[in-house]
């Protein structure tokens, strides 16, 4: 069952020290430009021995020193996911920006600082460490790098962890397992890959080879030409293998293929820096190639029209923005 924090109920004179408290789990300091009209929610499941940590929140700086280290036992790794809004991420000399679908690795044994600019929507991984350095090795080179959504792997896991969230509930106990292990090897692929490593160790040659595929479609969604075969040879595998790699998650090739480029459109209609754009500028830019199917399909996905979805989601952000200003 998730555990949810929020500041909604909380008195503005003690939203930030009650929002400092509900993420202490890592300690650290915290200030934000919003004062008392503070707003943030927080919901954390468990994914075996993955805390999934779904964020929404105002403007705010975050840091932990060396002093926080000293009285913090936390030894997993952070993976810092920002879905809306921009997080500038510091560690080991190294600067990020954090920013649409991108992900950076995070040491909590080591200082950092995040600084998030504007209202923010991320998730927030935290992996066991044994588990991410038995597939990355050592990881000092790889803390506080953008990973960018554009990227395929990234882009992936991205898409991936994403949906997490709103599915943890429904999946019984061996399931978790297993998923928590998919979001590992994952991650990892794409951290190892993207910063030019390459040296990652999966839990499994199907998986490796799932995973491979998955990246082959995620690399060519915008692409209105891709199709079931496409995908299967540029992953080096016949469509037939393609579509049983898919099964066990539900999908055939062409059926993910549709429900990744329609991911990535309501992504694109939730985030308020892509308002100005037309929705069927975004529907042609992630590869359909009609609009009336893209329509009805994202009414099947998600129960509203796209222009209806964008809607509701700029009417939410315009109540909450209100609510925070009323109090």
């Amino acid at each position: 069952m998730a555990t949810v924090f929020s500041t909604r109920g909380v008195h503005p004179r003690e939203r930030l020290s009650y929002w400092r408290e509900a993420m202490g789990d890592v300690p650290h300091e915290f200030n934000s430009s919003a004062g008392q009209a503070y707003l943030g929610t927080v919901r954390v499941e468990m994914l075996d021995e993955v805390a999934i940590s779904d964020i929404q929140c105002d403007p705010c700086e975050v840091q932990r020193g060396a002093h926080n280290i000293g009285y913090s036992d936390c030894d997993d790794y952070l993976v810092c996911l920002q879905l809306v809004g921009r997080g500038i991420v510091s560690q080991d000399d190294r600067q990020a920006v954090n920013e649409n679908g991108g992900f950076v690795l995070l040491d909590p044994r080591r200082p950092f600082s995040i600084d998030f600019q504007g209202r923010t929507s991320c998730i927030r991984l935290r992996l066991p460490r044994r588990a991410l350095e038995a597939r990355l090795g050592a990881t000092a080179g790889l803390t506080g790098r953008a990973m960018k959504a554009h990227r395929p792997l990234t882009g992936l896991a991205s898409g991936f962890v994403s949906m997490l969230p709103s599915r943890i509930e429904a999946l019984a106990g061996a399931s978790r397992a297993r998923l928590a292990a998919q979001v590992l090897d994952l991650v990892a692929l794409a951290i190892s890959v993207e910063a030019g490593d390459g040296g990652v160790v999966l839990s499994s040659a199907r998986a490796t080879t799932l995973l491979r595929l998955k990246a082959a479609i995620e690399s060519h969604l915008c692409d209105a030409d891709l199709k079931p075969a496409m995908a299967a040879a540029v992953a080096g595998i016949s469509v037939r293998y393609a579509n049983d790699l898919l099964s066990r998650e539900g999908f055939s090739v062409e059926r993910f293929i549709q429900h990744r480029r329609l991911e990535r459109c309501r992504r694109a209609l939730e985030d308020p820096q892509q308002a100005h754009r037309m929705i069927g500028e975004i529907a042609f830019g992630w590869g359909f190639s009609d609009l009336s199917h893209f329509a009805r399909s994202f009414r099947r996905a998600y129960g509203l029209s796209p222009a209806d979805y964008r809607r509701h989601v700029q009417e939410v952000a315009s109540g909450e923005a209100s609510l925070g200003t009323a109090k």
